[in-house]
């Protein structure tokens, strides 16, 4: 009997069963993956891997979250990341610091929401406007909240240098400071909000979402509230991002500086999403995955081939080189990412008979991993 037989008969011998077998197949690889990742990495990992590699992938990747929900399920362009970034990460460190009875997680929570609200001021346009225009409207956002937060000393608790180090970290009276504690309280912090996303996509609001990508214009004649999608795309992405900025401010850098969330951090986070793959939730792993172990490997390549002679000015331009020519590539030949490429693969490996219906390859269709 073939395996697609075989789950036939499963089906109707005891549908619920199968149902529930399935699910756990398709939960095992993600269970494992997070019980290394929570456990074993952790206990094998070096400073190097945890400053250098393992803590920046996983706040890019929520970075990347952030801002797929807005633009890889909701339609709406934006290059405002950075700003919503440094929107959280001066909001956390200010109520830290005003209001030091606070609890770290319910300041990174705050944090991200007021850079949720934020966003929603900066996603009023996108009620009259789209497109380019609104890219427009997202991109002068993200030069007036840097020039606010370097402008105005109150934000930086009037510091000369408009740059403050980050207060302590600490959970329940544990010190969070080492690399070990700050990549667990930055991958806790990323699972679990990856997790409230796959579940929040899936939802009516999800779909809410989708329709008014897909067209507005149909979505409103069949009664999904556009505008009311529209802003909470804006209030949800603009959220995490700020979730992820002051992660970057706290648990990587150590530091706030608007500098830090200028424009290039915005471009940075949209290749993410271009290599990764819009609407799909592992396709912001995969690709800040590659956004941030490529500069890695280039420089070990570079070190390899020609002993550190080559200037780092120099190769800081092949990498811009090398991402501008994979960003025009995915554009053209895969714009649903390596997510989509993965997927694809992994439908090959399983079996005859259990890959499923076939998927188009537009953005926002491969969201099935993950």
């Amino acid at each position: 009997m073939s395996s697609a037989e075989t789950e036939a008969a499963a089906d109707f011998v005891a549908p619920g069963a199968a149902r529930d077998w399935r699910g756990l197949r398709r939960a095992l690889p993600l269970g494992l993956l997070l019980a290394v990742a929570f456990v074993i990495v952790p206990l094998a990992g070096t400073d190097y891997w945890f400053n250098a590699i393992l803590i920046p992938f996983l706040i890019m990747a929520l970075a990347g979250l952030g801002l797929n929900l807005l633009m890889g399920y909701a339609g709406q362009a934006s290059l405002g990341t950075g700003a919503f970034m440094a929107t959280g990460a001066y909001a956390t460190y200010n109520l830290l610091l005003r209001l030091p009875d606070i609890p770290l997680p319910i300041s990174l929570v705050l944090g991200g929401l007021i850079a949720g609200a934020v966003g929603v001021v900066v996603g009023l346009p996108s009620l009259r406007i789209k497109g380019f225009y609104l890219l427009a409207s997202t991109l002068a956002a993200q030069f007036l909240l840097e020039w606010i937060f370097n402008q105005y000393g109150w934000f930086s608790n009037y510091s000369t240098s408009s740059s403050i180090s980050a207060p302590k970290l600490a959970i329940l009276g544990q010190d969070l400071s080492s690399p070990v504690g700050r990549y667990l309280m930055t991958l806790t912090a990323v699972v679990a909000i990856a997790a409230v996303a796959a579940r929040l996509v899936k939802s009516q609001t999800g779909r809410a979402w989708s329709a008014v990508r897909d067209m507005d214009t149909a979505a409103a004649v069949i009664g999904v509230p556009v505008a009311r999608s529209k802003l909470s795309a804006f209030f949800v992405g603009a959220a995490v991002c700020g979730v992820a900025g002051a992660l970057w401010a706290f648990a990587y850098l150590g530091t706030v500086d608007a500098r830090s969330f200028g424009l290039d951090r915005s471009f940075q986070v949209m290749f993410i999403i271009i290599v990764g793959g819009m609407g799909s939730i592992a396709g912001n792993f995969i690709g800040s995955a590659f956004i941030v172990l490529l500069p890695i490997l280039l420089s070990q390549v570079s070190d390899r081939l020609f002993g550190g002679t080559v200037d780092a000015g120099q190769l800081a331009n092949l990498q811009r080189i090398a991402f501008g020519a994979l960003i025009i590539w995915f554009l053209i030949k895969e714009p649903a990412g390596l997510a989509a490429l993965a997927e694809r693969g992994w439908r090959r490996l399983r079996p005859s008979g259990t890959a499923g219906p076939e998927r188009g390859s537009r953005p926002g269709n491969t969201g099935k991993i993950f």
